[in-house]
């Protein structure tokens, strides 16, 4: 068995791309829909994907709550001081062990991403 994609609900499609297209730099391999329904799908051809929902005038509550989404970072001291400069709130590093670090920061809609670096 194999992952394909994690959906997550967003409340504004802008903010949400911001996030993980720029900031984060993951690459957009799908988009499509009409002004009612919209779906873009983040993440490399082959790959295990995030799909980005977004249907206007839908109220997200409590999204995530307990759930946090792991992505290997490349550079992890820069994209933390990216991301605090754009005024993101970020948590950490956490090292449990010499040969990993992390940080958490949430996304627009307070999904928990968790950027790791493994040495």
């Amino acid at each position: 068995m194999k992952l394909n994609w994690i959906t997550l609900r967003v409340s504004d499609l802008e903010k949400s791309l911001s996030f993980y297209h720029q900031l984060l730099q993951l690459e957009v391999s799908a988009a499509f829909g009409d002004e009612h329904h919209q779906i873009v799908m983040l993440g490399e051809a082959g790959g295990t994907k995030i799909e980005l929902i977004y249907e206007p005038n839908t109220n997200i509550e409590h999204p995530g709550h307990g759930v946090s989404i792991g992505l290997e970072a490349d550079h992890l001291d820069r994209l933390i001081g990216v991301l605090q400069d754009q005024g993101h709130q970020v948590t950490g590093p956490l090292s449990p062990n010499p040969h990993i670090r992390f940080f958490f920061v949430p996304d627009p809609d307070g999904y928990m991403v968790q950027l790791v670096e493994q040495a």
